[in-house]
Parts: structure tokens; sequence; C-alpha cells
């Protein structure tokens, strides 16, 4: 009975043990690091607004995109989204490089990008999917090129409208280890493209800026990297060199807090833009201005026609409202420890949606933002770019022409309002 025991006590031990043993080698030494968003963008469904160009459809083609990471690494890995895909997602091949002018890479930086060991990769509807790690040294600020090839025909379902840099779209063929693509269609958009990560020491972490078009940086010129989540980055690696903060821009432009529209609305996109992004420490707050004015605003089509009676337009939402669904991000934000700053709205007066009520909505908005004690801390952006003799409106040089979005001045003010040492207080310790 004894010898029965203790053959049971040591199969039981020996289950215990194969259960605690890996059956496969990690690839990242435990404690040694972690994985950071170097850069991100928020993913979409192609926008339904009358007057923008159709979304592209791909088969057998390569597309080139170009982004810049706000830190550096030594290892990298990305992540693409078929998040509004309905079918699948089939890629054939990928490869990530340091880019070079236009839509050339730097030859001897070209790394061929696998999943599981697999050269291809089949997306499922929905669903995001990361590339296994590669050995490539990425300096902060230089530009990757991340190319993918599709060999069926393919709708760009998941996109991100306004990217920061041209993207490349090759004729028949897969280019995506070539060293420049010849007579590339350009698109200013990126497809399936979500993440790049880093392996970085624990003290790095991410600062993730969720907000609408005002963060995606409509009114700067696309290609200068002169929106304020950009600039806030060079100002952290300025002040700090070999900055261990990286910034990621989860804007989108049209995004409502409440509603869709450009985009799933912020609390619907929360969990994927925030808290799926790796080693957050954390987070900027700027977006309600379009779930102000989007009820008041007449669109037009190229003809000059005012459109009507859009589902909009009885999307009324109040200053309570808004408070309430800032309130869930900060709740939600702070259940995985992640430190929230709020960002007051900018100026709007002049702006084609515009009104008397909006402006005292967003005013008591910017009180509370400013004095209910929900946020870890306040960026007043508004008080960095209103003209104060006028203070429902941007200073002249701030505004970019609508009256609605900053220039690359106003960018820069807004930037600059950014306390860089509470910042620097946050990092992610393995998370």
């Amino acid at each position: 009975m004894r010898t029965q025991m203790q053959n049971t006590k040591c199969a039981a031990l020996l289950i215990v043990a194969l259960l605690a043993t890996p059956l496969f080698a990690r690839s990242d030494t435990p404690g040694s690091g972690h994985w950071v968003s170097a850069w991100s963008t928020a993913v979409h469904a192609p926008l339904p607004f009358p007057g923008l160009p159709p979304s592209p459809t791909f088969e057998n083609q390569t597309v080139r995109m170009v982004v810049k990471p706000t830190i550096g690494g030594e290892r990298i890995r990305v992540r693409f989204s078929n998040a509004f895909g309905t079918t699948a997602l089939n890629i054939s091949s990928a490869h990530v490089a340091l880019s070079a002018k236009g839509a050339a890479i730097v030859p001897d930086s070209d790394h061929a990008l696998t999943f599981g060991g697999r050269p291809s990769v089949s997306v499922p509807p929905g669903a995001p999917i990361l590339s296994d790690p590669v050995d490539l040294k990425l300096v902060p600020f230089a530009e990757l090129a991340v190319s993918i090839y599709l060999p069926e025909k393919t709708a760009s379902a998941t996109v991100h409208f306004w990217a920061q840099h041209d993207s490349y779209i090759s004729e028949a063929g897969d280019f995506t280890g070539k060293p420049d693509i010849p007579n590339a269609i350009t698109k200013m958009s990126w497809y399936f493209l979500a993440d790049v990560e880093v392996w970085a020491p624990d003290p790095t972490a991410a600062t993730v800026t969720l907000g609408d078009s005002i963060t995606d940086g409509v009114g700067a010129k696309q290609g200068t990297y002169s929106d304020w989540p950009d600039l806030l980055a060079d100002r952290l690696a300025k002040a700090q060199a070999g900055s261990t903060l990286s910034v990621v821009n989860e804007g989108i432009g049209g995004n409502r807090i409440l509603h869709d529209g450009a985009g799933v609305n912020a609390l619907n996109r929360f969990d994927r833009d925030v808290l799926a992004q790796p080693g957050v420490a954390n987070l900027i707050v700027l977006e309600g201005i379009n779930d102000i004015g989007w009820p008041h605003m007449k669109p037009r089509l190229p003809n000059g026609t005012v459109l009507k009676d859009l589902p909009f337009t009885h999307e009324v939402v109040s200053a309570e409202d808004l408070i309430m669904g800032l309130r869930q991000i900060v709740d939600r934000a702070h259940q995985h420890g992640i430190r929230v700053f709020g960002a007051t709205l900018t100026p709007y007066e002049g702006a084609d949606y515009y009104s008397d009520d909006g402006e005292a909505e967003r005013q008591a908005v910017n009180q509370w933002i400013r004095t209910g004690g929900a946020f870890d801390g306040v960026f007043d952006f508004d008080a960095a770019v209103r003209d104060p003799q006028h203070p429902s409106r941007f200073r002249e040089e701030f505004q970019s022409g609508d009256h609605l979005h900053p220039s690359a001045a106003g960018y820069k003010a807004m930037a600059d309002a950014v306390d860089l040492a509470i910042l620097n207080q946050s990092r992610a310790t393995g998370k």
C-alpha cells in the first residue's frame, strides 16, 4: 500500500514538474526587459463620408508603409490588424527595413517577418496578429518601412486614413524585400498596420495620446511630424538623452467619445487602442470637441450643396454626458495601473460647427478637467493656444485656417504645455 502511495506521489510530482517546464524556450529572458510600443496608430474602418476617395482594393500588390518610432531598440516586432475585416486577411510576405528616400529602403537592413516561424499568415476577421521578433537596430525617430504582399483580392477594410507619411502601392508583384518599388502609387493612409514594438529595458514605457483630429495632426503638413504627440516625443528626447518614454498617437480624425462616426467611439476602442499597447504607463486624453460640434455640422458636397438630416444631427450630448465618458476612460485606465492626464479642449469659434451652446459645454467640460480631481494631472492646451482677448478663439497664428485645427505653431504650443517631469514619473515595470 505504501509503495502504491509513493508511486502516486511521484507521478503527481512529475506532472507538476512537466507543467512547470515550458515546452518551448522563450526568446526573451525574464527580467531582462519588456515589449514597449514605439509607434502605433488607431485603426478604423474606411471613413464613409461624402467627398473622400474610396479606400483601395489590393490584388497581387505590395504595400510599403513608412512610420517613425519615437524610441529605439535592437529587437522589434510588428502588429498587424484585421479589426474591421469580415473575411480573413492573407499576408503572403511581410518585411521590415530602415526607410530611405521615397519608397526605397536601406537594403542591408531588410528583414523578412515570420509568424510562428512561417513567412505567411492568415489573420482572422476582427483579430490582430503579432510577428515573431527580429534583430534590427533601430535608433529613435529613424523612419521604418513595413511592407506586406497581398496576393489575393483584398479590400482595405482596416486602415488609418490620416497617415503622417506616404504609403507606396506597387504594380503587380511581391516587392516586400526589394530595395525600391518602381512606379508606385502613393496614398496618405496606413493599411492593416497597427503597432511597432521594441524590446526595451524595464524602465522604458509608453505614453498613449488618445484623441481626434487634433491629436491625429490635421492642420499640420503631412510628412513633417509636426503634430503635438510627435513634438512632445521630440521634447522628451531632447530633455533626456536616450529617452525611455515613447509617445504613440491614437488619434482618429473626426472621432468622438460617445458616438461612432469616424471610427468607433472612444469608449469602444479604448481596450484596443490603449490597454492592448505594451508597456503603457501614461495616457493623455484630448477628446470631446466633435461630440459637441458634430450635431451642428453642415457638411457640403463638392458642388456646395449642404447635406441635411444627417444621423449625427440628433446625437446631441451635454457637458454632463462628456464628463461621464471621460470618467469611464480614467477609471478603466486606473484599473490597469495607467496614469491619466486630461487635456483641456481647444477653442473652436469660427469653425463650421461652432455654436454658443457648444461653447458653454466646452467651458463646462474644461472647468471639470481642471478642477474635478479625476485626472492624475492636467495639461491646459486651451490656455496654451487661445486668444487672450477672445478666449473662445485660437490665437490667429496658432490656427491652420479653419479655426478648429492648430497650425504647426499651435501644435508646438500644445506640446510645450505638457509637464515633462510629471510624465517622467511614470515607468512601466513589466506590464
